[in-house]
């Protein structure tokens, strides 16, 4: 990856000018059956219709809060580009109350209701699937994303030492969590090509960087698995043979 890349969207840019076509996140949730692979281009897509959606439509602003109460799914991983594209601070499982903007799955649409600003929600369902009817007070992301553009410019230059993320507690800017993402890839042994596995859960930093920010600070790309434990050590074995992982946590 570029040396001089300061912020999780310059890692994606790298990532994107390196090798478009490889895989970056590959979704499993093992309650439903769904299995999607986002290359890094179709993730970098998701990413610039997502960020314009958030600077356009919402009209959402560099260091503004958002409230992202969402499990560890692809589409989580979206919106955190996306807001480290816009210099938005992503709030992980954050205060809707305290927030100017809230993203919800279809869990917490009721603790996302005090949050006083827009309100956007996921139905998490298998493809990007909208909701049958959106829920009250709630845009459904996958009826206003569609018809975003492919590509984005932010309205401002995102300050890599301003505050990207919030997450168990702790804050980190852009060039905080750019070193500590390359610090935890080489700790874990990724590099190019390197496939990590990961059922840890979006709600801490170590679930954040192996579901996400790590691989993607390496050159590699994460298999993330939700509701993991109900997979079973022989199946989980083929997985780890069938994505050709290399590290699993």
């Amino acid at each position: 990856m570029n040396a001089s890349d300061r912020t999780p969207a310059d890692l994606l840019r790298s990532a994107l000018a390196a090798d478009p076509a490889r895989p970056m996140v590959t979704f499993y949730d093992d309650a439903t059956g769904e299995r999607v692979e986002l290359s890094v281009a179709t993730f970098a897509n998701w990413v610039a219709k997502t960020a314009n959606l958030l600077q356009g439509d919402l009209a959402a602003e560099p260091g503004d809060r958002l409230a992202l109460l969402l499990p560890a799914h692809w589409q989580s991983a979206v919106w955190l580009l996306a807001c480290a594209s816009v210099g938005v601070v992503a709030d992980v499982q954050g205060d809707p109350a305290a927030a100017d903007l809230v993203v919800s799955g279809p869990d917490t649409l009721d603790a996302a209701r005090a949050c006083r600003g827009e309100r956007i929600a996921l139905a998490l369902r298998p493809m990007g699937g909208r909701f049958p009817a959106p829920p009250e007070g709630f845009a459904d992301y996958a009826v206003e994303v569609p018809g975003q553009g492919d590509r984005f410019a932010p309205f401002a230059p995102v300050d890599p030492d301003a505050p990207a993320l919030t997450v168990g507690g702790a804050g980190f800017t852009g060039a905080e969590l750019v070193a500590r993402a390359r610090a935890d890839g080489d700790a874990l042994g990724l590099g190019a090509g390197s496939r990590l596995l990961s059922g840890r859960t979006y709600d801490t930093w170590d679930g954040l960087s192996a579901g996400l920010f790590a691989p993607l600070a390496t050159g590699g790309s994460v298999v993330l698995c939700r509701h993991l434990g109900q997979l079973g050590e022989e199946k989980l074995a083929e997985r780890v043979e069938s994505e050709r992982v290399t590290r699993t946590v």
